[in-house]
């Protein structure tokens, strides 16, 4: 496995308390206003699956699918996906889905915020170039989303 092709690595100083930022992504209506999914009237829980339409202007017809993996309140929460599947007429089911860990920890001035997104060794080999750098500039905005809805 090659790190700098398998994973994607961010992080964040939050400037709001640890259980202000875990209740922004463990509460499934919370995560879709700032991620941009319609998640209304869904949980997240380990092994359950969510799904909502993304809201951004132009990718609205595409659909969100989650599986919750991991929930470790106001530390851990992580969820299966499969990066970057835009296209409508391929069945994405059949690959193998990356892993999306959102930790959190105390911070001097609020809560350090780490994403790692890792598994784009396993996507299909056509189209992992393009899930990885699609998906590594998306987290670079959904970082400044979670900190301005924190915020």
């Amino acid at each position: 496995m090659n790190a700098s092709t398998d994973r994607i690595e961010r992080q964040i100083l939050l400037k709001a308390p640890r259980a202000k930022v875990w209740r922004a992504l463990a509460d499934a209506e919370s995560f879709g206003e700032w991620f941009g999914v319609k998640l209304q009237g869904q949980r997240f829980a380990p092994g359950e699956r969510a799904q909502g339409h993304i809201t951004y202007p132009g990718y609205e017809h595409l659909l969100m699918n989650v599986v919750v993996r991991t929930m470790e309140p106001e530390r851990l929460f992580s969820f299966h996906w499969h990066p970057y599947a835009v296209d409508p007429d391929r069945d994405y089911s059949h690959e193998e889905p990356t892993l999306v860990e959102f930790t959190l920890e105390d911070a001097d001035g609020g809560t350090l915020l780490k994403v790692v997104e890792s598994g784009f060794d396993r996507v299909p080999a056509e189209r992992r170039e393009e899930a990885f750098r699609m998906n590594s500039g998306g987290w670079d905005q959904q970082m400044d989303n979670i900190a301005r809805y924190v915020g």
